[in-house]
């Protein structure tokens, strides 16, 4: 199979803005993306109302919470949550570089899905920078189990996502999500899938201070009696699926570069997605650092050639 990947690193064009409520918090929240430097990476900025900022790089070593999203930082007083939906869209765009300012605790739910930051982004477009892009190409699987639920990275000539999910429920059941992922494929089949959950939950949650915002206008909600309660229904027939597959490609956003590879599982999630990744990341042999070697805008397979770089760890950053 030939592959087509990117030789520069990009950013955004100008800074755009979106808002909308915490999925969590139920509080008003709003971020905007400004354009940054090569080699920046994803950068967070949360901003206090006492003027003092706390900032992440979007890496798998700043990864705290993994219960109901993915949460960067280690402090609730100064993290930022839910941001899988929009690394999701930042990954699937191919964006390298991107400074997020963030008025609140945690990422605006919006629809639920990626869509809403995909159309944000394009509203300002991409900026190629000229600096060659690196990737994380796997080289041998890795894999991790927890009870019934295990994931794995295994060589593949692509970015593969093979995502398996089985609930006891018997409008989800067992469906799966496979297919190579590019700009075109995740717009189409992966951005639209929106975050869901169950009626028998919500008090828990509730008493537990999550879920303050989550509504119908955001979440796919089922019923006690296994129905679906939206008016509108599913987006796709398999959403649930696809969104577990969403929610891994934002999770696994956080290696801090894009990688070749599969990455498959079943009855995972985010603690599993942050298992696998950084079980690939500790792993020197599991992986080589490749760039393409010519500069050019697009490489093919054959022109990816080995870096000795072993300074390159932008996860660990």
């Amino acid at each position: 199979m030939s592959i087509s990947l990117l030789g520069f690193q990009t950013t955004i064009s100008s800074p755009v803005t979106i808002s909308g409520t915490g999925v969590h918090s139920g509080a008003v929240v709003s971020i905007t993306f400004h354009p940054a430097e090569a080699d920046s990476g994803i950068v967070f900025q949360r901003l206090h109302d006492n003027g003092s900022v706390s900032e992440y790089r979007a890496v798998s070593s700043q990864v705290g919470n993994t219960d109901l999203c993915t949460v960067l930082g280690f402090s609730p007083d100064k993290s930022i949550a839910t941001i899988e939906h929009v690394m999701a869209a930042l990954y699937a765009l191919s964006l390298d570089n991107v400074l997020i300012e963030v008025q609140g605790a945690e990422m605006p739910i919006m629809d639920g899905s990626s869509a809403p930051f995909i159309d944000a982004i394009d509203q300002v477009g991409l900026r190629p920078l000229a600096v060659k892009r690196r990737y994380i190409r796997v080289v041998k699987p890795i894999r991790v189990e927890a009870g019934s639920s295990w994931s794995e990275f295994l060589p593949h000539d692509g970015t593969r996502f093979e995502v398996e999910i089985d609930f006891d429920c018997p409008l989800i059941g067992r469906q799966a999500w496979k297919g190579e992922l590019t700009p075109a494929t995740f717009r189409s089949e992966l951005s639209r899938a929106r975050t869901f959950g169950f009626m028998r939950d919500v008090e828990r949650l509730w008493a537990a201070g999550y879920a303050l915002g989550s509504s119908l206008e955001n979440s796919v909600v089922i019923s006690d009696d296994n129905a679906v309660i939206n008016i509108e229904g599913l987006r796709y027939g398999d959403e649930f699926a696809r969104h577990k597959t969403l929610d891994a490609v934002g999770d696994l956003a956080l290696s801090g570069a894009q990688f070749i590879g599969c990455y498959r599982s079943y009855r995972g999630g985010h603690r599993m997605n942050a298992m696998a990744l950084k079980a690939l990341l500790n792993d020197r042999t599991a992986y080589e650092v490749v760039e393409a070697s010519v500069p050019r805008a697009r490489a093919g397979k054959r022109e990816l050639i080995t870096v000795n770089a072993p300074e390159f760890a932008p996860w660990s950053a």
